[in-house]
């Protein structure tokens, strides 16, 4: 069993910048993809990015590139989500998720399809005011 939680979620002005993050607890393997989603009120959720978390490479959706940014601290087992240049349209609740990646290559590439995650966080959530 993994929990995951999300912290860092509030009120910001347009153009301000978020760091979420995502703590990882339980029992975690190597082959691991973690991702990032949200999902903004009467709309379906949205795959930001993902992380493998022992590979350590990254994936950003394209529309989201050039302001968002996923890290991590092995040590602490915790994902960040850097948001830079917020908008009004990035308002909504932020999830991460595992995706533990049991029986799959290990180079296998970090899916951003909810359906192949199976735990989730509660959710953090990010308004930005225009």
């Amino acid at each position: 069993q993994v929990q995951l939680v999300e912290s860092g979620g509030e009120p910001v002005q347009a153009g301000g910048s978020l760091r979420l993050s995502c703590k990882l607890s339980g029992f975690l393997n190597s082959n691991q993809c973690v991702g990032w989603f949200r999902q903004a009120p009467g709309k379906e959720r949205e795959g930001i990015g993902t992380i493998h978390t022992s590979r350590g490479d990254t994936y950003v959706h394209e529309s989201m590139r050039d302001r968002f940014t996923i890290s991590q601290n092995n040590t602490e087992n915790t994902v960040f989500l850097q948001m830079d240049s917020l908008k009004a349209e990035d308002t909504g609740m932020y999830y991460c998720a595992l995706d533990p990646g049991r029986g799959r290559s290990y180079w296998r590439k970090c899916s951003m399809s909810p359906s192949a995650f199976d735990d989730w966080g509660p959710g953090t959530q990010v308004t930005v005011s225009s």
